[in-house]
């Protein structure tokens, strides 16, 4: 068998090995530089497209921003959607005092963000991508952006008391979770992203009172079509959380769609080189049509 650390790192290599493909338009959604969307055209010229709305991983820290998940968000353009690439802030770029990693998201600002974007995403797309269909939206995101996916499609179960609370349902018809760190517990028992869901959280003082508000499986169940897709070999965010999170959602009483991918890692998901890049879009596209 492989070495699991090198195919990871091959696989990453293979990820971000691709050149960073520009947006058509951008438009802001607030006043920070990181409060912006990019919009993808449907390269095959069609008029009408259904809107998918990606969120980028990266632990919620600094250094990772849209730019690693442009090749990704192309490919779905090429495959005739409409994409929406959203960036939100995210954790310092200068680790905490006795720490070696950038601190990973910002509360609340990084949920302030997510759900200002994706409340302003129809009446940007209205403005600067005609051809998308708000009709027809699904969310997607990878690892840590697959977690705010699942978030942004459950803020109408949040608690009243919290700020991001929608009235109703989001108009979606569904989310594709990429690798999400989708069960809060899970991760920090196998201590994902070296602490980043502690970190998300504030501290170790602030993990359950804000988890309530934060973490999916604690926001079940959400009426909205729901696909998990993970790979069975990724050590980065292992199988055993999505594993947490289905069943989570089956105690609930809804069913998550679980789609698990034989020899497959984390970075692949979002690798137009790699096969699983084609099952996710062929996932997206069995909810937008």
């Amino acid at each position: 068998m492989p070495d699991p650390a090198a195919r990871d790192a091959a696989e990453e290599a293979s990820a971000f090995s691709h050149p960073a493909v520009a947006p058509d338009v951008s438009a802001a959604y607030g006043e920070h530089p990181d409060q912006v969307v990019d919009f993808y055209a449907p390269r095959d010229g069609r008029q009408r497209a259904p809107l998918v709305v990606a969120l980028h991983g990266g632990a919620w820290r600094a250094p990772y921003d849209r730019q690693h998940l442009t090749p990704f968000v192309d490919f779905l353009a090429r495959r005739g959607f409409a994409v929406a690439n959203v960036e939100y802030r995210r954790g310092s770029a200068i680790p905490r005092q006795g720490g070696t990693a950038p601190v990973a998201g910002r509360w609340p600002e990084t949920f302030d963000d997510v759900a200002a974007a994706l409340d302003a995403v129809p009446r940007l797309a209205a403005e600067h991508l005609p051809q998308a269909d708000p009709r027809r939206i699904v969310l997607t995101g990878h690892s840590a952006g697959g977690h705010l996916a699942l978030w942004a499609a459950a803020r109408h179960v949040l608690a009243p008391d919290a700020p991001w609370r929608l009235p109703a349902a989001p108009e979606l018809r569904g989310v594709v979770a990429l690798a999400p760190i989708a069960h809060f517990d899970r991760a920090v028992e196998l201590g994902v992203c070296g602490g980043a869901v502690t970190q998300l959280l504030g501290g170790e003082g602030e993990f359950d009172v804000r988890a309530r508000h934060a973490d999916p499986a604690l926001l079940l169940p959400t009426g909205i079509a729901t696909t998990v897709v993970q790979g069975r070999d990724d050590i980065v965010v292992p199988q055993a959380v999505a594993d947490a999170y289905v069943e989570a959602a089956a105690k609930a009483g809804e069913t998550v769609g679980f789609t698990l991918l034989q020899d497959v890692g984390h970075f692949p998901l979002i690798d137009p080189a790699a096969d699983a890049c084609a099952v996710v879009a062929e996932e997206i596209a069995q909810l937008a049509y």
